[in-house]
């Protein structure tokens, strides 16, 4: 009986526990030299993308590759796709060719959920429009707990442009689900409609929330589904919630910077907080391989981590 990862909201502590731990097992088989298992051996993993992104794909990539599971790279781009043909005839065409898992990302929010009722296979969520990304949460709240220690009672702050971003959504219902305090910091203009129902708190003003931080995620400013002016300029936006030395020099000794990534250097953050010692950016790209294996792992294996039987 196969299960999805389409949202963080249906991971309940255990699950989400559940797949932190299996991920730090499965850190160690990154320490050898030889950093395969044969756990996924003749199962094959689809991931079928309809918007560009390298880092994510690659990641998931990596992850069903160590652990021995044949990878088919579907882009929508040069396909069928391209062509005209609908999501549920490239369903269809993965069904014929015996997918276990599909990997998507796709510029539509609620695609995976469709997807889900048309394979047998496992569906994971690699992003859908402006709706999740569950996995990046995961790897994220990984990070955090490699160098934080366990997540209740953490506070945990998220600048930016909350509107346009699925990472904050799925960051916001894990954390709230793993025991964490979460407050996003942004314009009026980019925070959500709907964000007083997020299990979250809210602030504009950065400065006053960064000395009760433990972890400070800044969010990539999403130019390219902007069509209107949601702050005055850059510079404006940069000095008022941009995470620069001075502002780095207002937190406490032990909290962390992270970033989803790719980042505008200079504008969200500075580089040299970027390239820091708090920085976890490069760690976040590691354990996203880690993370991601624990999934695919834990879902082909048979394990219940939410979502609705198939």
């Amino acid at each position: 009986m196969r299960r999805h990862l389409i949202s963080a909201a249906d991971l309940s502590r255990d699950d989400a526990l559940l797949i932190l731990d299996t991920a730090d097992e499965l850190a160690k088989i990154s320490e050898r030299s030889i950093k395969k298992l044969p756990t996924l051996r003749g199962r094959t993993v689809v991931n079928l993308f309809f918007e560009d992104s390298t880092r994510t794909r690659i990641s998931f990539e990596a992850a069903a590759k160590r652990l021995s599971a044949d990878v088919i790279n579907f882009s929508a781009k040069g396909s069928s796709v391209s062509k005209g043909e609908s999501l549920k005839d490239t369903a269809l065409t993965l069904e014929a060719m015996g997918a276990d898992a599909v990997v998507i990302r796709h510029g539509a929010s609620g695609a995976p959920h469709r997807l889900a009722g048309w394979v047998r296979g496992s569906v994971v969520n690699a992003g859908d429009g402006t709706h999740e990304h569950p996995t990046q949460a995961l790897l994220d709240a990984f990070t955090m707990r490699r160098r934080l220690g366990p997540l209740d009672g953490r506070r945990v702050t998220i600048v930016g442009d909350v509107l346009h971003s699925r990472v904050a959504r799925s960051n916001v219902l894990l954390l709230a689900t793993l025991g964490a305090e979460v407050t996003l910091v942004a314009p009026p203009t980019l925070l959500p409609v709907s964000v007083g129902s997020w299990p979250c708190a809210v602030s504009y003003d950065l400065d006053a929330v960064l000395p009760k931080s433990d972890a400070v995620m800044m969010l990539r400013v999403q130019r390219e589904r902007m069509n209107a002016a949601f702050f005055p300029t850059e510079r404006e936006y940069s000095r008022r919630y941009g995470l620069d030395r001075d502002r780095v020099a207002k937190m406490h000794d032990d909290a962390i910077v992270m970033h989803p990534g790719p980042m505008n250097r200079g504008m969200e953050i500075a580089a040299e907080v970027a390239d820091s010692p708090r920085s976890t950016i490069v760690e976040q790209v590691a354990n996203g391989v880690t993370t991601r294996m624990a999934v695919l792992y834990l879902l082909l294996g048979g394990a219940n981590l939410g979502g609705e039987d198939q």
